[in-house]
């Protein structure tokens, strides 16, 4: 972790903070939304399609702003206030609709973020230490991810499972990012400016390059395999595990995923992305056809497991990919539609995810998983990511 800027630390402390109270939410929202609620699998999947995609799009509009602007701090801090301003809500919803508009408000903030803070981390750090600077950045993120469900686990036991109790204490982690981001970072001076501003037009994605695209098409197809993790929690507690509990589902692939993301950057950086993220790819279908066939729950925590070593092994790089292929004057537009596409490809994999499984159960939800991840391994050998150029910073 030497050499790696103490911006960057920041801004994994800020995700942090920030995931403790998203994942706090996110391990009782499934259970909330179909149970204390009673709506459907379906309905809980398109809430979760609209409300990632919504963040990923968000990305585009805030990474087009930031490189106009040259600015990533202010949009970072509006970003997590957003996100920070309606957490309230989900307490203090009555229906479905409530909960829906509060999450999509939530991505909103986050969608806004993203692509910014992204950009500050290639902005802030050497290209031969970039792939463990997004790995330290996302193995923060991820400590706060299973940090969130371990507090939900206690405060369930301790709230007698009442669910709203909970979500009331998951305001408090949020408030603290934001407050950690606005005095914590010196924005960086640009890393390069050019005449001509990005715009949503055709000579903005020309001249985010070839390389640019093809890692975007690979990230797209990724993403349909990837549906949201709410269906993880469902899997387990159609295995048996007990509402108290089902917080322990994010924990465990929280941690796996936290574990090797900074090991999997750094690795990166000294011998390529290709083969690491090939064995994320095998982890994803392997997690699959676990999570598909299994029906114990020592099996099924298994293939949850699994799942984040995926997480870890692919997250963090696909970024690191994305810096690496993308001009720098045009880093936060190209983070922004990255996500973007990608966000689309998450709606797409969560609605058809809530409908298999109302339909015919959640072994086709998997199967189809591990199918679609199948094809993106053979996809990986087209993007054909190669070793940055360390003489660009």
């Amino acid at each position: 972790m030497r050499g790696i800027p103490r911006g960057v630390w920041v801004l994994g402390f800020v995700s942090l903070f920030m995931d403790v109270s998203s994942e706090m939410i996110h391990a009782l929202l499934p259970i909330f939304v179909t149970g204390t609620l009673g709506a459907s699998v379906l309905l809980l999947g398109l809430i979760e399609g609209v409300a990632e995609a919504t963040a990923q799009v968000s990305k585009l509009f805030s990474g087009l702003l930031s490189d106009r602007w040259r600015s990533r701090k202010g949009l970072a801090l509006a970003g997590y206030g957003l996100a920070a301003i309606v957490k309230p809500l989900f307490p203090l919803a009555e229906g479905v609709a409530a909960v829906a508009f509060a999450r999509f408000a939530d991505r909103i903030g986050k969608g806004i973020r993203g692509a910014p803070r992204d950009a500050l981390v290639a902005d802030m750090t050497p290209a031969p230490l970039r792939g463990a600077a997004f790995g330290l950045r996302q193995s923060l993120d991820t400590i706060g991810a299973f940090l969130g469900p371990l507090l939900a686990i206690v405060l369930m036991a301790y709230f007698l499972e009442d669910v709203r109790a909970v979500l009331w204490f998951a305001c408090l982690p949020a408030l603290a990012a934001v407050v950690l981001l606005a005095i914590g970072i010196r924005e960086p001076a640009a890393a390069a400016v050019t005449s001509q501003k990005p715009g949503l037009n055709l000579m903005t994605l020309r001249s985010l390059g070839a390389p640019f695209w093809r890692v975007t098409a690979f990230g797209a197809i990724l993403m349909l395999a990837r549906f949201s993790e709410a269906f993880l929690v469902l899997k387990a507690a159609e295995a048996g595990l007990a509402a108290t509990y089902l917080p322990l589902v994010l924990v465990v692939m929280s941690i796996v995923y936290s574990l090797s993301s900074y090991p999997a950057g750094v690795v990166s950086d000294r011998v390529g992305r290709g083969g690491l993220l090939a064995a994320g790819l095998l982890a994803l279908i392997g997690a699959d056809l676990m999570l598909a066939w299994g029906q114990s729950l020592a099996i099924t925590m298994a293939g949850v497991a699994l799942w984040g070593l995926h997480m870890g092994l692919s997250q963090g790089l696909l970024a690191t990919l994305v810096a690496d292929a993308t001009p720098p004057a045009l880093r936060a537009t190209g983070f922004g539609a990255f996500n973007m596409i990608g966000g689309l490809a998450t709606f797409a994999a969560s609605l058809l995810a809530g409908a298999l499984w109302d339909m015919a159960g959640s072994f086709h939800v998997f199967m189809t998983g591990a199918g679609i991840a199948a094809l993106a391994l053979l996809a990986l050998a087209w993007i054909g990511p190669r070793q940055p150029d360390h003489g660009e910073g």
